[in-house]
């Protein structure tokens, strides 16, 4: 089942499995270019750090209040975002189908609930806890927000 977003020219929530699972993700509706614009970061509001909110500061979470929110986790993302533009940004080229997904220790300093990563790339950092629990090396060749780099500079 799929239904449309906010942005529908751009992009669509993907809802697998059955009402209550967590199988849901934002996919391109379109082909999306390496470096533009997915999609702005409005409509939203300051919230207390939690499992749906992204860190855009060192102390200020957002709550997207957006589909954007159904952007998954990869150590292969195929976008970030861009706490300074306040926009969603195309890491790479992409097709119509592809997934949406940003590596969340780009954002994310000691996240509220850690998890497993099961995504297979390469790169796969194994535990997602936020980039407080990585080290330079597997942040390294990665988008990484500014406020995640001050905050990892003075650790």
């Amino acid at each position: 089942m799929t239904e449309t977003t906010k942005y529908p020219e751009r992009c669509e929530v993907v809802r697998n499995g059955s009402e209550g699972e967590f199988k849901s993700k934002l996919v391109a509706k379109v082909p999306i270019k390496a470096g533009e614009s997915v999609a702005p970061i409005e409509g939203h509001y300051d919230a207390v750090k939690r499992w749906s909110s992204v860190q855009m500061g060192i102390d200020r979470h957002i709550e997207l209040n957006s589909e954007l929110v159904y952007m998954n986790h990869s150590c292969d993302p195929s976008v970030h975002i861009d706490t300074e533009r306040m926009a969603v940004i195309a890491e790479r080229d992409l097709q119509a189908g592809d997934e949406l997904t940003f590596f969340y220790p780009s954002t994310e300093w000691d996240m509220s609930q850690p998890f497993d990563c099961w995504c297979g790339a390469k790169t796969c950092v194994k535990r997602v806890a936020g980039a407080k629990n990585l080290s330079a090396e597997q942040l390294k060749g990665r988008y990484v927000a500014r406020h995640i780099q001050e905050l990892k500079s003075q650790q």
